[in-house]
């Protein structure tokens, strides 16, 4: 358990311009810093304290953005002789379930980036809801579609939004992110450059760092916020194990796909990410067979999201259980159906669970170099044993019930 109280103060900077000291706010034991490069974000990185100087914050822009700015200057460089062509048409999908205030966050970020606008739509699936609120939310915003889907579970509802798609790009946000003013500017390049992608990811940062539950969560990695602009194919010559870590890719809360790609491969599995109790691996599920069936995977920097992260750290440990249960359960599900790969995901999950003793014991080892809380990594490991002793045939079973009761 951690603690120490901890709040970070979220700043953006600028390092195409002169560089300035950054004071930390009266009531903050950090900084949480986005570096931007002519208003391209390039990196993230967290610094306790009450001041950062100007060779300070130069040092750590190197550090933690050096390679993307000289990447991102390149990409630049040669991005003006690429025709970016017609900009292909997109619905963005809204999966919720009764956080009507989270929703309307959502689509105020997604409204000041001009979506919906002609050729381009906004569904909000209101996934099993217990009030009217979500319908009610919905109607403040002139253009978004609802749409009802009465059966609980999140890849449902997923699946009724490719049913409700007729875009050519498919992208699915949680309700609690927003997205950055360059979200569909990123996602536009990178479909320019690789029109033959069946998926594109972002990165995932904080939208607040108000708790010590938040701190600690993104201090151990977050959903993860590589900056590295990625073709993922499917091989990796690097990795016998590739891509059975999926997470690898990207996160759920912020992903876009071509929209027949989806429809080819029958959609989401709903025996996961259906909530309680498997409230996960849908998102790691369908990034494995995008990149096992052949089609490239892009993960774009400028296809960035913020995420509101658990304040409270009960349902920070709960968050990481789900985890570990939501990814045990997808490769439970691969090794039955990808037999081929079993030997390469035997390998992964025996490296896998060394890797979650590393965070607790010899954190020196790890990129990351922070010590996790015991009680997260046992929360995870936890999740996972559950999640490797059949959770996912249970997950069946549950949701042959439920199309039966709804039918």
């Amino acid at each position: 358990m951690w603690n120490r109280k901890e709040r970070y103060h979220i700043s953006s900077v600028e390092i195409g311009q002169p560089l300035a000291a950054i004071v930390v706010p009266e009531g903050y034991t950090g900084i949480a810093v986005v570096l931007r490069l002519n208003d391209r974000p390039v990196g993230f990185f967290m610094q306790p304290g009450e001041r950062i100087g100007v060779d300070e914050l130069a040092a750590a822009t190197l550090k933690h953005a050096g390679k993307q700015i000289l990447s991102d200057k390149l990409y630049t460089g040669f991005g003006g002789a690429i025709e970016a062509g017609r900009s292909p048409s997109l619905d963005v999908a809204i999966c919720t379930h009764g956080r009507p205030d989270a929703l309307a966050r959502c689509l105020k970020s997604l409204a000041a980036i001009g979506l919906p606008c002609e050729g381009n739509r906004v569904l909000v699936i209101d996934n099993a809801p217990q009030d009217e609120r979500t319908a009610s939310a919905v109607k403040d915003h002139p253009g978004v579609h609802y749409i009802l889907e009465p059966k609980p579970g999140l890849d449902f509802a997923r699946n009724r939004a490719i049913l409700e798609s007729s875009g050519e790009l498919l992208a699915f946000l949680d309700d609690d992110v927003v997205v950055d003013h360059c979200w569909l500017e990123g996602l536009r390049e990178a479909w320019a450059i690789n029109r033959d992608a069946g998926a594109f990811t972002g990165p995932i940062l904080p939208f607040e760092l108000e708790t010590t539950a938040q701190v600690v969560f993104e201090r151990m990695g977050g959903f993860g916020k590589s900056f590295e602009r990625v073709r993922f194919s499917n091989t990796l010559p690097e990795s016998s194990t590739y891509p059975i870590g999926a997470g690898l890719f990207g996160a759920g809360a912020n992903m876009v796909f071509r929209r027949e790609v989806l429809d080819r491969l029958g959609g989401f599995d709903d025996a996961l990410d259906t909530g309680a109790p498997l409230p996960g691996g849908g998102d790691l599920d369908i990034f494995y067979r995008i990149v096992r069936a052949g089609y490239p995977l892009i993960r774009e920097p400028k296809l960035l999201a913020y995420h509101q992260h658990r304040r409270e750290y009960g349902r920070l440990r709960h968050q990481m259980w789900t985890w570990g249960l939501g990814t045990m359960a997808y490769v439970n599900k691969s090794w039955r159906q990808d037999a081929s790969y079993r030997p390469a995901i035997r390998r992964w999950v025996w490296w896998w669970l060394c890797y979650q003793f590393s965070k607790v014991f010899v954190p020196n080892l790890r990129r990351n170099r922070v010590r996790w809380p015991w009680d997260l990594v046992a929360a995870e490991v936890a999740g996972a044993i559950v999640g490797l002793c059949g959770e996912y045939d249970r997950s069946i079973a549950r949701i042959e019930r439920v199309r039966r009761n709804l039918i």
